[in-house]
């Protein structure tokens, strides 16, 4: 069994550099899931911002994100999903294909969400070779029968973690776990919020690279607390005073699959704000650590994402408000992957929130994980600075 390349391999890392620790992340999370796995630490696979990763941690697992950003899975995959399918499911299921993934191949659990269409069929081909636990996500977030079935839903994957690691998922450990995840959110939410800065001390892309596909895991926590203290004294990065200040919105941007971000900054931009699900979105709510009910308290924290799935997504549109109020961008760029019809059909009502309340010029750009047409994508990012120039002079 071996790891493609943009999954698993390992760059070289310095411990005493959180930057550094950052680039060799898939690297150091092999290295403590493998060393868990030998002792007997579960490994349980999650593919959504919707599973609390608290419910596993207290069940004494170890939560790993499985979501493919590697093109090179994708040709395998399309043997058995439509060519035209999002480039994030047919990598992912590339990976299961091809047993590429050895996070997903050490998992005892696979756990999904009834989100987008795509991934729901996706998820019922993954699971004729490999167990899965399905949670079924209502859609329409300001609906009290919606969280209520939902908590259901998580009390149900409670129950299937019993049983399947034999053990009892107490209040304790349910509380232990949510101070840890609630550290961890507060930590990347305060590296986040370097970037409101005039002249922030780190760029966009080192920004999104804060963050570790394994949930809870110790090391990490400590790399992101040691970031936070090194940058938080840091000088503005060169010429951050003359880059175009960008809030990136809409799809994932998953590891290995960032080439957007890198153009719209190798282009003279300068991403401050990054609204999705590898950005602030999951961030910016925590759990309330002092609820009576802390399974209640998880239901309502992780229902309250506001995914395009949800209908209708009000919560999107308000966190815009308060990331363009808090970061002053000069633009904003919306990324949809190829087929996110969700996203797609919803950049929408984004882009009349952007130009007619905000008054900032919007791009719209739908691609997929292969560079093809960078240079295409490039023009247009050059052509929206320019009209941010012209909106700056005028």
């Amino acid at each position: 069994m071996t790891a493609s390349p943009s999954c698993c391999s390992k760059s070289g890392s310095s411990k005493d550099d959180p930057l550094e620790w950052f680039d060799g992340m898939i690297g150091h999370c092999l290295d403590y899931a493998r060393e868990a796995h030998a002792q007997g630490v579960p490994i349980v696979g999650i593919m959504c911002e919707y599973t609390p990763r608290e419910l596993i941690l207290a069940a004494g697992g170890l939560p790993v994100c499985l979501c493919g950003g590697s093109a090179k899975t994708i040709p395998v995959a399309e043997q058995d999903l439509p060519a035209n399918l999002c480039p994030l499911i047919k990598s992912t299921y590339g990976y299961h294909v091809m047993d590429s993934n050895p996070f997903l191949e050490m998992a005892s659990l696979i756990v999904a969400e009834t989100t987008c269409d795509g991934k729901k069929k996706m998820f019922e081909l993954m699971g004729e070779r490999r167990p899965m636990h399905i949670l079924e996500l209502p859609q329409k977030p300001d609906r009290a029968e919606g969280l209520a079935f939902w908590e259901q839903n998580l009390h149900e994957l409670v129950t299937r973690l019993e049983d399947l690691f034999s053990v009892t998922v107490t209040d304790g450990a349910l509380r232990d776990a949510i101070a840890r995840m609630n550290h961890e959110r507060w930590t990347r939410r305060a590296l986040a919020a370097l970037m409101s800065s005039d002249h922030p001390p780190l760029t966009g892309r080192q920004l999104i690279n804060l963050k570790t596909i394994i949930s809870g895991f110790p090391e990490a926590q400590a790399q992101l607390d040691a970031a936070l203290a090194a940058l938080t004294h840091r000088d503005g990065i060169q010429d951050s005073g003359s880059r175009v200040r960008v809030l990136m919105t809409g799809v994932p941007m998953v590891h290995g699959a960032e080439w957007v971000l890198d153009l719209v900054e190798e282009r003279g931009g300068l991403v401050v704000a990054t609204e999705n699900c590898t950005g602030v979105k999951p961030l910016l709510e925590d759990v309330d650590d002092g609820a009576a009910d802390p399974m209640r308290a998880l239901a309502e924290k992780y229902y309250h994402v506001p995914c395009s799935v949800m209908m209708a997504n009000e919560a999107r549109l308000d966190m815009l408000r308060e990331l363009v109020r808090t970061y002053r961008p000069q633009c904003v760029i919306e990324l949809a992957w190829q087929a996110c019809l969700t996203y797609s059909i919803e950049a929408n009502r984004v882009k009349r929130l952007v130009e007619e309340e905000f008054g900032l010029p919007y791009l719209y750009i739908e691609t997929d994980y292969s560079t093809s047409d960078a240079a295409r994508v490039g023009v247009r990012v050059e052509a929206l600075y320019e009209s941010v120039m012209q909106q700056t002079r005028g």
